[in-house]
């Protein structure tokens, strides 16, 4: 029982601390606050969700507090590296330092690529790059994101054809200052893979009082025939509010038109290649059919007209008869020398 006793304290007095290494959030720290271009700082970074990629930059224009005024335009992008956090959300990662298209005030920015955004900052000096005061943080209301944002929406049949993908971002936005918030102007940037984002200002109408909050609703549209992964991101005032990843499909019907024209093309040239061989080709003369097989057409057969009555005051033609054969008339007795006349006798006269 008193093993059990002393558990329970040590578990109450661990709790609170927990807690607050939960409440700090994300943290980096580097191995030198000054460095030169060229040379190199090590990044270690706590806090982080575990098996999460990560995007390293060296930004200029950018305080922890204000963040990186401009967003990624104000970094040196290219020589940005990328690192994964193991399983206790921790990493250590050597960074080159390069400087970055604005002026200082610099930092370290480390930022999530996917997932819930997440992000922190730490001041780097880099020597012998110019620095230039921040512009005037603007008075008056604050906007902060006070819910998770989603896109709603679907595709039409025309985005199977290669027409421009579009959604609907929406998302809840509270005021969190004194002073409201009028028509207040959002960016709204489409990214594809690990390609900077494309902004576009979406301007929202109303109002939003100090502590009030509203549904707001942001149209977005990509290019014609876009497909792949796309990352939406969203800012106000500069500073980064929220990313939310979309999966467009292919437009296979692009592709099934490209198939067929692939195969209807080519048929219709040969067919017509074909009649025009045809038509200039000399014509030979056409072989005689063998016998067996040629086709006897029906003699046509002859007309005969009905013939016509003499008239009735000319003389009656007399037909002609063979010897021994008129008609109606006692049939002529054979002659002596017939072979058929019998001999009959003959009486004699005195002599």
């Amino acid at each position: 029982m008193r093993r059990i006793g002393v558990l329970a304290v040590a578990v109450l007095l661990l709790l609170p601390l927990a807690g607050v290494a939960a409440a700090d959030g994300p943290a980096v720290r580097l191995s030198a606050v000054q460095a030169g271009t060229g040379g190199s700082v090590t990044v270690h970074g706590s806090g982080w969700r575990p098996r999460t990629l990560l995007m390293l930059l060296v930004c200029g224009r950018a305080t922890p507090s204000r963040g990186v005024i401009g967003g990624t335009n104000s970094c040196a992008n290219a020589d940005g590296r990328a690192v994964t956090t193991d399983a206790r959300g921790a990493f250590a990662k050597k960074l080159p330092v390069a400087e970055p298209p604005v002026p200082c005030p610099c930092v370290v920015h480390v930022a999530t690529v996917t997932g819930t955004p997440a992000q922190a900052d730490a001041v780097l000096d880099v020597a012998g790059h110019p620095v230039a005061p921040l512009p005037a943080e603007p008075s008056g209301g604050r906007l902060a994101i006070l819910s998770d944002t989603r896109l709603t929406g679907s595709g039409s049949p025309l985005t199977w054809f290669g027409a421009p993908p579009s959604r609907t971002l929406v998302f809840t936005a509270g005021n969190l200052g004194t002073t409201p918030v009028k028509d207040p102007v959002f960016q709204v940037g489409t990214a594809h893979g690990v390609f900077a984002p494309q902004w576009d200002d979406r301007q929202w109408h109303g109002t939003l009082a100090p502590g009030g909050k509203a549904q707001i609703e942001l149209p977005v549209e990509l290019s014609a025939g876009a497909h792949g992964d796309y990352t939406v991101s969203l800012r106000y005032g500069g500073k980064s509010l929220a990313e939310q990843p979309w999966d467009v499909g292919r437009p296979w019907g692009v592709t099934l038109f490209w198939i067929l024209l692939c195969l209807v093309v080519p048929a219709a040239l040969f067919r017509a290649g074909m009649a025009v061989v045809d038509r200039v080709r000399p014509r030979r003369p056409a072989a005689p059919r063998p016998s067996h097989l040629r086709r006897t057409r029906p003699a046509p057969r002859a007309r005969t007209r009905p013939a016509k009555p003499p008239p009735a005051d000319s003389p009656a033609a007399l037909p002609w008869f063979a010897p021994g054969e008129a008609p109606g008339g006692p049939r002529s007795a054979p002659g002596d020398d017939s072979p058929t006349s019998r001999t009959t006798p003959t009486r004699k006269g005195p002599t």
